[in-house]
């Protein structure tokens, strides 16, 4: 970790930019009047050319910074006299002045050549023909700064999501041109933990929404994407009747979607996952290159990827230039939404418009125009619960303390380890999964990851564990471990844990509150993740679970920053199931993407609480008065 005193597809379908409009639009600036706008074909080193749409100040007496946004989600408005409501990350760079570049990727609407998702980084090119976004992003920026006349010789990106991969991927081997970057809501790894799959356990209901809208073969440039018709408002009942993922190409896509057929010929974590893994790739990162690494806490797509883009990038360069924001945003939140709400759950101030008045916008002034007011911190990151910013020299805080939250009988949970042997256990049938979420719905949305958990805690085939009122706050910060020692009584099962905050019986409803929500014992979602246990060994060759055998699972619900208030108790609940989001384990070890309907049978997961077998989660808590 660098310790420095001083200073983010999801694969949404909608640009970050446009989604910024809801945010800016009371902030009232005449783009037309200040901004010229013309479109191109950008050419690139194997011929193929990139539609590009430029808005160049018209005021010509100064020179301006490039601030660059590739992206596969169209780039429209494309009519020459449209112009987008809100040009930057935020309002306040229109009304600074930049040269804002938007870019149809490769083979998306409006560009030449052929779509891959996410296409794995080269780090050898040795012809024309070896390109990838990395080297059409050093293009782009090769032929705009040979074209473009008005800039100061500098350029920034950023993009959310898809987006922010794109930066990502013009971060490596990056155009000496390149002065700051922002990958904000970027997947690092689609097998680990971002959207496609959770510890090699499946993203059902979103990989079928976004291959079916994003990824469709098209007949000609200018294509838009559409959403897919299911037929029905029940995504639960739409996934239950379609059956294991492989028949999905045979019932709705016909072979128009080619990736989720590459999905379903690499069940394990293969060749295929391990190359668009861009991790492995930082190293071609300049170490001296300034990175604004972005994530929301409340992200269901890509948390993992932007908080490991940060860990590797510190680990490989201790002394680079890459900081870290989160706050209590869900995917892309902190351009979609002012951040005073998510959910049911308030957090007392626009958290949004500080991260971009505040971070944002500062971070690009200094690297791309040397107007620096401000140092950021290495890490700045909203604390929940507690509804306050936090900035830290280091992420996670080194001043932190690991406690245990250990397993009792009768479903309690305590920081003391069990007294005696014993184990809960449950039924788990494939047939009648956990819903994920208890709305209606057939996409997964976006408010379901901090959702009040009581219409899973009733359910038979989920485990809960809860804590006393807590007679003190208790603040954690950083990553947050499960450690289970389970069994099931088939060959292959999975295993979901998530980590609530309950509300004090007498917590007030909200006002307003036309939704007439009590929030009385109100249990809110905080962290969790999945684990497919045939992965527990190696994620490239998975092996069957011993039926009754105990294991030891150990996997990451990734970071949080959060406060639990005196009176409120910590819960945590286990289950096997979390459908349609993921889909459904047969409890037999197979391909899972390919299982027959007699693999799917009920079986019975047992999770251990004894001295010798532990079960507990592993939290960072921050001492009290170091928050």
């Amino acid at each position: 970790m660098a310790h420095r005193g001083g200073f983010a597809l999801g694969l949404a379908a909608v640009s970050a930019v446009s989604l910024a409009q809801a945010v800016q639009a009371q902030q009232a600036f005449d783009v037309r009047a200040s901004y010229e706008k013309r479109d191109t074909m950008v050419p690139m080193r194997d011929g193929v050319k990139l539609f590009t749409i430029v808005y160049a100040p018209r005021d010509t007496t100064r020179t301006y910074p490039i601030l660059l946004f590739r992206t596969p989600y169209s780039i429209r408005p494309y009519e020459p006299d449209a112009y987008r409501a809100v040009l930057g990350p935020s309002a306040e760079f229109d009304r600074d002045g930049y040269i804002f570049v938007f870019q149809d990727a490769r083979g998306k609407f409006r560009s030449e050549g052929e779509f891959e998702v996410m296409r794995p980084f080269k780090p050898v090119k040795r012809t024309p023909a070896d390109v990838d976004e990395s080297s059409d992003t050093y293009d782009t920026i090769e032929w705009l700064l040979a074209n473009l006349p008005g800039h100061n010789g500098r350029v920034g990106m950023w993009g959310v999501s898809y987006p922010g991969w794109q930066t990502v991927m013009g971060m490596m081997d990056a155009h000496p041109a390149l002065r700051a970057a922002s990958p904000q809501a970027s997947p690092s790894d689609m097998f680990i933990g971002d959207d496609f799959h959770h510890n090699g356990a499946f993203r059902l209901m979103y990989a079928f929404s976004w291959l079916a809208g994003n990824a469709r073969t098209r007949t000609g440039q200018g294509e838009r994407g559409g959403r897919f018709g299911y037929g029905t408002p029940d995504g639960y009942r739409f996934f239950m009747e379609a059956g294991a993922a492989a028949r999905i190409d045979s019932l709705y896509f016909d072979g128009e979607v080619p990736a989720w057929n590459d999905f379903m010929r690499h069940p394990d974590y293969d060749a295929y996952w391990r190359d668009q893994n861009v991790l492995k790739d930082l190293g071609t990162v300049p170490a001296d290159l300034p990175i604004l690494n972005v994530a929301g806490w409340f992200d269901a797509e890509d948390f993992y990827g932007p908080t490991s883009i940060y860990y590797t990038l510190e680990k490989l360069h201790p002394r680079n230039r890459s900081v870290l924001a989160i706050g209590p945003w869900l995917h892309g939140g902190w351009n979609s939404m002012t951040g005073d709400q998510l959910g049911h759950i308030r957090f007392g101030s626009e958290t949004s418009r500080r991260f971009q008045t505040e971070v944002q916008f500062p971070f690009f002034q200094c690297h791309l125009k040397d107007v620096c007011t401000r140092t950021l911190p290495e890490a700045t990151v909203f604390e929940t619960g507690g509804n306050a910013w936090r900035t830290y020299d280091a992420w996670p805080p080194p001043a932190t303390v690991p406690r245990k939250l250990y397993f009792h009988a009768g479903g309690r949970l305590s920081f003391d380890p069990p007294g005696s042997d014993g184990f809960d256990e449950y039924v788990h049938d494939p047939d009648k999964p956990v819903p994920f979420s208890a709305e209606t719905r057939t996409t997964q949305g976006h408010l379901w990851m901090i959702e009040d958990q009581r219409f899973a805690a009733t359910r038979p085939d989920v485990l809960v564990y809860e804590s006393e009122p807590l007679t003190e706050d208790v603040t954690i910060a950083g990553p947050i471990l499960a450690n289970l020692y389970a069994s099931t009584s088939g060959t292959d099962a999975d295993f979901v844990v998530k980590l609530i905050d309950v509300l004090p019986g007498d917590a007030p409803d909200l006002d307003p509150n036309p939704a007439g929500v009590r929030m009385g014992h109100f249990q809110m979602l905080l962290a969790g993740e999945v684990f497919r246990a045939k992965y527990r060994e190696s994620y490239e060759k998975p092996a069957p679970m011993v039926a009754g055998e105990a294991v030891h699972l150990e996997f990451d619900l990734r970071d949080r920053h959060h406060t639990f208030r005196r009176g409120h108790r910590i819960m945590v609940q286990v289950q096997s199931s979390w459908f349609p989001v993921i889909d459904r384990n047969p409890g037999t070890f197979t391909d899972i993407y390919h299982a027959r309907p007699s693999d799917y049978r009920p079986t019975t997961q047992r999770v251990y609480r004894s001295p010798e077998q532990p079960s507990h989660l592993l939290v960072q808590v921050v001492p009290a008065g170091r928050g």
